[in-house]
């Protein structure tokens, strides 16, 4: 997979929500009601990087609001700036033992790639699914979606599998996989820990494409904060 559709992909599925850092996959979870959240990382590969910031708010319960932004930069090339705009609502929250879906859309637009007076960018829909087992000891996530690429015209089936796993009180590992139709799938694991809990949470990750080059390995480094409703 190209630089350029790796990150339409992980662009796209890379959404904030509850449990979404250093998540790829997203879950039947939102941000507290009446308040907002900041999800911000590094990821960095072989030849470039990436510094995104993406602050959410749910002002009314059940319909979060996404808008922010990322900066990547190749080896030896111009920096680039893409902007994401996303909503997400739940249709059946998840619950402690039980289970939850919901739905979520947007867009990523890429004006330093992509000129143009509308900077219209990949659009992207998909459906999280989530299931708690072990009192949300084991939380599992899944992904189906579609993606509209705006640099080649594809049209994407896009998926991810996830697994949040309670190690302690402060600490919980993770791991996922995820791709779409037209490519290899990826893979990462990590683990985040609550410095403050319900409140800050750091993350870092490993990852890859399962059988592709090697330049397409990732760590990611992450930081979350949530605060309490402000509404």
């Amino acid at each position: 997979m190209n630089r350029l559709a790796l990150l339409a992909l992980l662009q796209a599925l890379a959404l904030p929500a509850l449990a979404a850092r250093p998540f790829v996959t997203d879950d039947a979870r939102m941000t507290t009601a009446g308040s907002c959240q900041l999800e911000s990382w590094m990821r960095v590969y072989p030849e470039s990087r990436e510094v995104w910031a993406l602050p959410a708010c749910n002002p009314w319960g059940n319909l979060e609001f996404t808008f922010g932004g990322g900066r990547a930069k190749n080896s030896g090339e111009n920096a680039t700036r893409d902007y994401m705009f996303q909503f997400k609502t739940l249709f059946r929250p998840l619950e402690t033992n039980g289970w939850g879906w919901g739905l979520a859309a947007g867009s990523v637009q890429h004006p330093d790639i992509n000129p143009g007076p509308n900077l219209l960018g990949n659009t992207f829909v998909y459906v999280p699914i989530s299931f708690s087992f072990a009192d949300d000891k084991v939380v599992l996530h899944h992904n189906l979606g579609w993606l509209k690429d705006k640099a080649t015209g594809d049209h994407r089936l896009t998926w991810g599998v996830g697994g949040e796993f309670h190690v302690s009180q402060r600490l919980t590992a993770i791991a996922e996989a995820f791709g779409d139709n037209r490519s290899g799938p990826f893979w990462q694991a990590g683990a985040r820990f609550a410095i403050v809990p319900e409140r800050v949470q750091v993350d870092a990750t490993f990852g890859r494409e399962l059988n592709g080059s090697t330049d397409n390995r990732w760590f990611s480094f992450g930081l979350r904060l949530t605060p309490d409703r402000f509404l």
